[in-house]
């Protein structure tokens, strides 16, 4: 176990207090909750986060007076499910830092899964009772397609920090209710699930989102410790390059970030072996918009932070002992090892990039790995694919999980969640 950070509860305790104001008038924001209703249209004024979920809400057909929340999961495959999820060992540490406080200040601490599950609700009990009332229990799906604005489905949504306040949830009987929420995300950016306080006025305070960031900052420091143990153990070494996910050049000076450009045209040229001229690069990086003196200018910038990553002019070659992680992903698919490509593959290849030569080579190496997965069947390559970002909708994974896992077993019963909650989301 690493490092545990420790919060003063009896600062927490006072901080949380009920004295404390929440940040929006209630009443003005429950009239422009129902003139949107009405209307559809947005009143001025309004958080634009609450109001492109409640856009997002309305869109999915949420019934504002209605939630759906069931849960779909009986208690023995929930308690499998939580049993085999990777956030598991990390409870003691949530409930270290924030359960205990949250009991003193009628806060109610959830742990979702990263498709809104509600796996664990803790903390107060008068508290709990309303938000059972309303069902926010641990097996029920809070994503904003479900039960529209709140807190951990707008985290999920998002992938941000969110604060939701009384009336700007969407469904009106959670209204009574406040809540902060925000993503816990694996050291390769992958989201494994949300943390969530949920309360009065307390949870309506500035600290309670400070104290959700926090935590989830210690969330993040522990699951980066245990998978660098985890890779000092199995003697891993890592390509110099990693585009799947945040992009970073790794030297021996350390890892330093990249810039979506200077990325895109390492990508570009590792996908070329021949190189590429300027002309060409500005092609595949931007058409029409991008001059080849920019390029040369963006590639000169690059030398310079990442040293001769980048060779030749006429055209502009990927040094040759410069290697990705997209190589190896690769490389595994061609030794016909499938599980060893689903555990390199973290991350989709530069997924914030809409270059279209790379938005070309992110689809085709997706496509690459789902036609492996599907074709290989093992159970174990199946769960770990549906791991991933492009395997976690892949709904035909899910059902090949579903039918080649033992049935009642932690895989079986995380598929069968997952299914559950994309069949409600199609009703």
């Amino acid at each position: 176990m690493g490092h545990r950070p420790s919060t003063p509860h009896g600062d927490l305790a006072h901080a949380l207090s009920p004295a404390v104001p929440v940040r929006r008038d209630r009443r003005s924001v429950r009239s422009a909750h129902d003139a949107f209703l009405d209307t559809g249209a947005v009143p001025p004024g309004l958080d634009p986060l609450v109001a492109a979920s409640w856009r997002r809400s309305r869109s999915c057909g949420v019934d504002p007076d209605t939630p759906r929340t069931t849960s779909g999961l009986s208690p023995d495959e929930l308690d499998a499910y939580r049993a085999a999820h990777p956030l598991h060992d990390l409870m003691p540490v949530v409930r270290d830092l924030v359960v205990d406080a949250a009991r003193d200040d009628g806060l109610v601490v959830a742990v979702s899964d990263d498709a809104g599950r509600l796996l664990w609700v803790e903390g107060d009990l008068r508290t709990r009772g309303a938000t059972e009332r309303v069902g926010f229990v641990a097996g029920a799906v809070w994503r904003e397609e479900n039960v529209g604005t709140n807190a951990p489905g707008t985290a999920l949504a998002t992938r941000r920090p969110v604060q939701v306040l009384g009336a700007e949830h969407f469904s009106r009987p959670v209204q009574q209710l406040n809540c902060a929420a925000a993503p816990i995300e694996d050291p390769d950016g992958r989201v494994l699930g949300v943390l969530d306080v949920t309360g009065g006025r307390a949870a309506g305070s500035h600290v309670a989102l400070s104290l959700v960031r926090a935590t989830v900052a210690s969330l993040e420091r522990e699951l980066a410790a245990r998978a660098a143990a985890g890779r000092d153990a199995a003697g891993d070494t890592h390509p110099a390059l990693r585009l799947l996910g945040t992009p970073a050049w790794r030297s021996p000076d350390g890892e330093r970030r990249l810039s979506g450009r200077h990325a895109e045209i390492l990508a570009l040229l590792g996908a070329h072996p021949r190189g590429l001229t300027a002309e060409e690069l500005a092609v595949l990086l931007h058409p029409g918009e991008l001059s080849e003196v920019t390029v040369r200018a963006e590639i000169s910038r690059l030398r310079r932070s990442a040293g001769s990553v980048v060779t030749g002019s006429r055209p502009y070659r990927l040094a040759a002992q410069v290697r990705s992680d997209v190589d190896a992903v690769r490389d595994l698919l061609a030794a016909g090892d499938v599980a060893g490509a689903v555990r390199a593959y973290t991350a989709p290849l530069l997924p914030r990039s809409f270059a279209p030569g790379v938005e070309r080579m992110r689809d085709e190496l997706a496509a690459e790995m789902r036609s492996a997965v599907l074709a290989d069947g093992d159970p174990d390559v199946l769960d770990g694919w549906t791991r991933t970002d492009d395997g976690a909708e892949d709904v035909e994974a899910w059902q090949q999980l579903v039918a080649r896992s033992d049935q009642g077993g932690p895989r079986w019963a995380r598929a069968r969640a997952h299914l559950a909650v994309v069949d409600a989301g199609l009703r």
